[in-house]
Formats: C-alpha cells, sequence, structure tokens
C-alpha cells in the first residue's frame, strides 16, 4: 500500500483524470462490466458498469453505456463489492507473518485490516510494533495498524517482555501509521480510574483516533464507565442479550468470527431487530493456521452469518460500509463515484468466491489466486525470543510444609472461579488435587525468575498428556498444561529448545512439535507447512485430552493466562485476581495438618 493514504486521491491531475472518463471526454484505465452492483446503501442488487481511472472509481452507469477502456474485466453475472474490511484482528493468531497472511486473505476479498499487534509488543516492545508497521508497508493487503494499549494486559498481575505507560503510547501515536488505540483489555483499570489506564485512554482521545475496547461481560454501570471513559467499540460478546446492551449502549461492534457456536445467537437477535445497525462491523480476532488456509480470513466469517441465516447484504454492509465509517475512511466501503477502487466479484452471495479482486484500481488476484505473492520483511532479530533454561518435573511441582494441606483451585475454562480443595505432601511436594490439572506459567523474557508457577486448574477434564505453548495471551510467558509433571517437562522443553511455539508429549515422548521460532509467535514457513504442523498438533491434542464444547477446547488453552479478564487466572506471578488486584505467589492456602 502507498503510504500516502488516503490523500493519494486528493491528487489534482488524478481528479481531472476522472472526471474526464466520467463525462466520456477519455477512456477508462479499467472497465467492470456483465456484473451486479450489491449496493450498501440501499441493498439493491442493480446491474452496472464501473470505470476506474487509477486508484480511483470515476463511474458507475448503466451496462454497456461504455466500452472505452485500457481493459476490460468481464464480470460474467458476478457480484460486485467494495473490498472487505476486518475491523480487528492478530496476524500473530495465524502464526504466519504479516506477508503470508496477505497472500491468504486478499485473492479471497480481504482488501483491509487493522491490526492490534500487541503480541510483538508484549514479547519485544516498541521494536515490535516498529516491526508491524515496517512489515506491512508494502504488501497488497491494507494494513491500519494500532498501538497496543496493554502491555502487559494486567499489570502488577503478569511481566511480559515490556511495558507500555502513556508515555509510549502518545510516541506512536503520533505516526501516520498508527490507527488508533488497539483493543483496551484492563476494563478495572479504565472503569476504576486507574491514573496509568486513564492516562492511556487520554492520549488516544487527544489524538483524534479510535479507542478501542474489550469489554467481555461489562454490563450496567460497568458498561457506562466503560464508555464514558473513551472506549468506544467491542468484539467480546457472550450472547444475544449482550449484543443488544452494547448496540443500545452505543458501542461500536466489531462482530468476531472466532466464537462460531455465539453467531447463531447473534444472528437471530439482529434479524428480531429487523435491521442492521450501523454500528455492527465484522471481525476475525484469531484464526488459527488451518482455518485460514481451509477456510479464509474475514470473508469466512461472512459465508458463515449468511449460513446462519444474515442477509448476504447486511453481511457485507457490517463488512464494507459500516467499517469504513468506524475507521473514518470515506474513501472505502462503497462502490461510487469518488470513491477508492478496491473492488471484488463474488461469483454468488452463498459461497462468497472472489473471482476478482482489485485494490487501488489494481488487479491483484483472480480467480482465487494472487498475481503476485510479496516478500516478507527480515525478522533475524526476533529469532532470540527465549530466555528460559530448561526444565525438570520438579520445575512443575509445589512445595509445602506439613502431610496435608488446603490449595486455592482455578476453577471453569473461561469463566473462571475461585475453588479450594485438600490434597496430601508427599516428600515435601504438593500432590495436585483428585482430578485437578496443572498449569504452569515460566516467565521467558529474561526480566524476571524463569521458574514456573503452577497452579490448579478443575473441571478441564483428564489429561493423559501434557501441552506446552509460547502463544498465551497476552504476555505470551511459556504456558504449560498437563495431567504430570513429566510429560509437562518434555514438552517444555521441546518447545525451548525450538525457539519457541507449541508441543505435545505423552508416555515421556513429544507427540507433535510446532516450531515458532519468530518471537515465539510465527513462523516463516508457508501457510500450508504451518497449517499442517498445527493441524497435527491439534490431532494429537485430541488424544490427550476429551475436549467438551464450548468452552472446554483446545483455543482454550491460549486464553487460560489472560489476567485482564474476570476470574482467576495463572501468570508468571502466581494466580492472579484483577477485580481484587491481587497474586496468590502460591496455590497453598495453609496447613491441615
Amino acid at each position: 500500500m502507498t503510504r500516502s493514504e488516503p490523500l493519494d486521491l486528493a491528487d489534482p491531475a488524478l481528479r481531472l483524470r476522472a472526471t474526464a472518463a466520467a463525462r466520456g471526454a477519455m477512456p477508462f484505465d479499467r472497465l467492470i462490466t456483465n456484473g451486479i452492483v450489491v449496493d450498501m446503501v440501499t441493498g439493491e442488487h442493480r446491474a452496472a458498469d464501473v470505470g476506474v481511472v487509477g486508484p480511483l472509481i470515476a463511474s458507475v452507469h448503466k451496462p454497456r453505456s461504455r466500452s472505452d477502456a485500457g481493459e476490460i474485466i468481464d464480470a460474467k453475472g458476478g457480484f460486485i463489492c467494495p473490498g472487505l474490511i476486518d475491523t480487528h484482528m492478530h496476524v500473530e493468531s495465524s502464526m504466519v507473518t504479516p506477508a503470508t497472511y496477505a497472500n491468504a486473505v486478499v485473492a479471497r476479498g480481504v482488501t483491509t485490516v487493522v491490526w492490534d499487534p500487541h503480541e510483538f509488543a508484549n514479547v519485544h516492545g516498541v521494536a515490535g510494533v516498529e516491526w508491524a508497521m515496517a512489515a506491512t508497508r508494502d504488501l497488497p493487503l491494507r494494513f491500519i495498524v494500532l498501538a497496543p494499549s496493554c502491555v502487559p494486559s494486567a499489570p502488577g498481575l503478569e511481566l511480559a517482555g515490556a511495558d507500555f505507560d502513556a508515555t509510549i503510547i502518545r510516541d506512536l501515536l503520533k505516526r501516520s501509521e498508527i490507527g488508533g488505540i488497539a483493543e483496551v483489555m484492563n476494563m478495572r483499570g479504565v472503569i476504576d480510574g486507574d491514573a496509568r489506564m486513564s492516562a492511556i485512554v487520554h492520549a488516544g482521545l487527544a489524538s483524534g483516533k479510535p479507542v478501542c475496547g474489550h469489554a467481555r461481560s461489562l454490563t450496567g454501570s460497568d458498561l457506562m464507565a466503560f464508555m464514558a471513559a473513551g472506549v468506544s467499540s467491542d468484539h467480546e460478546l457472550v450472547s444475544g442479550d449482550d449484543l443488544m446492551e452494547k448496540l443500545r449502549a452505543g458501542l461500536v461492534i466489531e462482530l468476531r468470527g472466532s466464537h462460531d457456536h455465539l453467531l447463531p445467537e447473534f444472528v437471530a437477535a439482529l434479524n428480531r431487530l429487523g435491521h442492521l445497525p450501523q454500528t455492527v462491523t465484522l471481525c476475525t480476532d484469531d484464526v488459527f493456521p488451518d482455518d485460514l488456509h481451509s477456510a479464509g480470513g474475514l470473508d469466512d466469517v461472512v459465508r458463515r452469518l449468511t449460513r446462519y441465516g444474515l442477509k448476504p447484504e447486511w453481511a457485507l454492509q457490517a463488512a464494507t460500509l459500516n467499517a469504513a465509517r468506524r475507521l473514518g475512511r470515506d474513501d472505502l466501503g462503497l462502490i461510487a463515484a469518488g470513491r477508492r477502487a478496491d473492488l471484488v466479484i463474488f461469483d454468488n452471495l452463498v459461497d462468497f468466491q472472489a473471482q476478482y479482486v482489485l485494490v487501488n484500481g489494481e488487479t491483484l488476484a483472480q480467480a482465487g489466486q494472487l498475481a503476485q505473492c510479496p516478500e516478507p520483511t527480515s525478522s533475524d532479530t526476533f529469532k532470540q525470543s527465549m530466555k528460559i533454561a530448561p526444565l525438570t518435573s520438579d520445575d512443575f511441582r509445589n512445595r509445602s510444609q506439613g502431610r496435608r494441606v488446603r490449595v486455592a483451585t482455578i476453577d471453569r475454562p473461561r469463566f473462571t472461579r475461585w475453588g479450594e480443595a485438600e490434597t496430601d505432601v508427599i516428600d515435601g511436594f504438593v500432590t495436585p488435587p483428585k482430578g485437578a490439572t496443572l498449569i504452569a506459567v515460566a516467565h521467558r523474557h529474561g526480566l524476571s525468575s524463569s521458574a514456573p508457577k503452577v497452579g490448579y486448574l478443575r473441571e478441564w477434564g483428564r489429561w493423559q498428556g501434557a501441552f506446552a505453548t509460547t502463544v498465551s495471551h497476552d504476555s505470551h510467558n511459556l504456558t504449560v498444561f498437563g495431567g504430570n509433571e513429566e510429560d509437562m517437562a518434555v514438552a517444555a522443553n521441546a518447545v525451548i529448545a525450538a525457539g519457541g511455539g507449541m508441543a505435545s508429549a505423552r508416555g515421556g515422548v513429544v507427540q507433535a512439535l510446532l516450531p515458532l521460532p519468530i518471537s515465539g509467535l510465527v513462523s516463516e514457513a508457508p501457510l500450508a507447512d504451518v497449517a499442517d504442523g498445527f493441524a497435527a498438533l491439534r490431532a494429537s491434542m485430541d488424544t490427550i485430552v476429551d475436549w467438551q464444547p464450548p468452552y472446554l477446547i483446545f483455543k482454550a488453552c491460549f486464553g487460560a493466562t489472560l489476567a485482564c479478564n474476570a476470574g482467576p487466572h495463572q501468570t508468571d506471578l502466581g494466580i492472579a485476581d484483577v477485580l481484587t488486584g491481587t497474586v496468590l505467589t502460591s496455590p497453598v492456602l495453609g496447613i491441615v495438618e
């Protein structure tokens, strides 16, 4: 993308050429014929031809009324739509580089994404954000990069590889490539008027750029306080009622595709409403590599929403015009003279297979294939992120005196709550409570001790092995789950030796390994290879634990340490509770005997 966007459309010579072409005084550069325009304003489907001059739409006119153009694209009855806009996503969740991600989605009709690079920021600090900007400058996919607001997500409750205060945020916001403040996840800090979070939000407001939110389970006065502080969007919806409360409150909704089990409920709520609010946009949030490879990005969200009963015109409006308005990008999101020529021709409005994709007036993809794949930006400086020595099985045991102790537990996946149990102490080590799964978090950024902090999860099923990962939201410390300490050490050491990534182990043997040597988050390998590696890992995990959807699923392993969410969460400092602002450094609460 050109770095002058959107100002490049203001070029006088371009406008004069487009004006002349529109009135018939000169030919178009490109002319799309035999297509059906999906009107994002009226919802109509109407036969029309679209004339393009440079990066600009010059004319939308009656079919076959013009034929003068340097190139004619025959839409063959396809549906002409604006390029899709993903209003909230994390490249790192797909475990590939920005260039590889662009290769995967542009040919599917996604032309703009809003990237919160807080994974890279939590590992590398400002250097991670700078790399995100550099790595996206010359890609066919338009990246709007945001300033990560929560590095770490819960200050005082965890340690990341960096710490962003308001001064750092203000400096980032001065850069033209930074489009706003990324999801504000420290909800409690904002609601309580914490000085640190208030200053970060105020920096965003002073910049005139959007302050994006993460309003998981907020309701009533807490929701009002969050919004009054200046946060204006949310993607953390948990039910249809939650969606309606936040729509009525006036939040911009980033309806995400990463929690598929909730989409039918959201569709039903919108259908009962009878119209699509202007404040509903769409996002992917997180897409695993195998899903990205097989199904796509935001195009897949549009496809699934229509499958669940949402009108295709509504889904497209949310993904185009509504999104452009949210971003303050009047050049995007609409097929109209004077707008930017980001255009997609879909074969139908059921499968949404892109036949042509134009970005800035250039044909970049045809029949699902990019004309030219971009080269990734070098990331060599990010390949030494594992500042942690190999671990032993004893590192995954808690020590205690006495013969029997009372311990704290973290009960339930996702919506966690505190619990307690009594258990034995043998040879100075606490025996995990009956039915508990072990969770350990070890600091890997070199800023503190790397000795794991070990806790006990309940209602996480019966584990027949272990899983280790450095993709662990959002501080991305080494996190290990398991049914026994020996397999946990095997999985952890496989990840450490790989320079980061994920591994499963059972019976003292590594079952699957996905190296992610860049920051412990992504790989430079082709998407197909990363997808296959992740799929193999996911399959191996199906033999280690019996998942119980919708909450006890493989994805739960990546968010179990998200300390900014309500309830207890294991971090590298201990068991953290954002509601009380406390950290329990050891789960041992007291000696019973």
